[in-house]
């Protein structure tokens, strides 16, 4: 039981060769912090554990800084304001922010929004609302620009991305196709989010023969949160002037040396096709449409969600480790309190 004096925290303790484990964090306790003027106090509601994190644990140069040993990991959480000497924000407001893991955080507002739980539960502003919905959102839309009739496949479609990437994809009348590694994720794309067809790529005999048969009319845009022997399948299929969004390679996040796959350069070049990479801070400007949008299909339930809640701030670390474990369908989020 946490002691409600005091303030948890987790920290960063070495980095990891291959896959992470608990030995990788460190657990450590201290005042709940005074603020100042300026600034505000947030209690933590909820956080949200997501692949790319994974990256920030190598010091290997990437899009963003790697976290430092022995300091705090940083990633998204609601929270509501307990103190507040900050004009912008009131006591009781709930706000969202790239936060210390930690059960209370201080803030002098430029890293935090305000949460209008009048859009959709609280939480979703960790999904549908928040990051994981602009960057299906963004990663579609503006680069996969995708048309009536079209094929749209997506990798690691049953996770808090690939959901919505494919959901997106049937309001704008596309044939879509999800990949994921376990039947009931195959299932619930398919029964419960409307994709057309759904591949087990763990338990496909053959995984290209798998995509062609789900893609007659062959890829007419491919967004890849996977990469590895999913990606290679899918793009020997990939049409004339196709499009492939590079959003993730949660495959390759905890490979010691990197898999040798087939060049697709030359697909590329005899298919006319667009490849591209982006982060959702790339688009940061189009944050307010792209969230108008993604509550208007919320609320007229276009698009729909599922979260797997982990309760407990002690048990962070273990929900993290079970994105790598394929434990989640849908965004996965641990409860810190009511």
């Amino acid at each position: 039981m946490a002691n409600s004096s005091r303030n948890r925290k987790i920290l960063f303790a070495k980095r990891p060769q291959g896959m992470p484990d608990e030995s990788h964090f460190k657990m450590m306790e201290e005042e709940i912090p005074e603020i100042h003027e300026g600034e505000v106090l947030i209690r933590s509601l909820y956080l949200s554990v997501d692949p790319y994190m994974r990256g920030r644990m190598s010091d290997a140069k990437s899009y963003a800084e790697p976290y430092e040993v022995g300091k705090p990991f940083i990633g998204g959480i609601v929270g509501k304001v307990t103190k507040s000497k900050n004009p912008r924000f009131q006591e009781g407001q709930f706000v969202e922010g790239r936060l210390e893991w930690a059960e209370y955080n201080v803030s002098d507002g430029s890293d935090i929004r305000k949460v209008n739980p009048e859009w959709g539960p609280i939480t979703t502003a960790l999904h549908v609302l928040g990051m994981p919905g602009l960057t299906a959102y963004f990663g579609l839309m503006l680069i996969g620009q995708p048309k009536e009739g079209e094929t749209v496949v997506v990798s690691g479609a049953s996770g808090a991305v690939g959901t919505i990437v494919g959901q997106i994809a049937k309001i704008k009348c596309c044939r879509v196709v999800g990949i994921a590694g376990a039947d009931d994720k195959c299932r619930y794309l398919t029964e419960e989010l409307g994709f057309d067809a759904a591949i087990n790529y763990k338990s496909a005999e053959n995984l290209r023969k798998a995509v062609k048969e789900a893609c007659p009319a062959g890829v007419d845009v491919y967004f890849d949160n996977v990469g590895g022997k999913v990606s290679d399948a899918v793009m020997s299929r990939i049409n004339f002037q196709s499009r492939t969004v590079i959003c993730g390679q949660i495959s390759q996040y905890n490979l010691e040396k990197p898999e040798l796959g087939p060049r697709v350069a030359g697909q590329l070049l005899t298919t006319s096709s667009l490849m591209k990479g982006f982060i959702v801070s790339d688009y940061a400007e189009h944050n307010k449409e792209g969230l108008i949008q993604l509550s208007e299909w919320l609320k007229e339930g276009r698009i729909k969600y599922r979260e797997n809640i982990v309760e407990g701030f002690e048990n962070t670390v273990d929900a993290f480790l079970g994105l790598f474990r394929g434990d989640n369908i849908g965004k996965q989020l641990v409860k810190i309190v009511d």
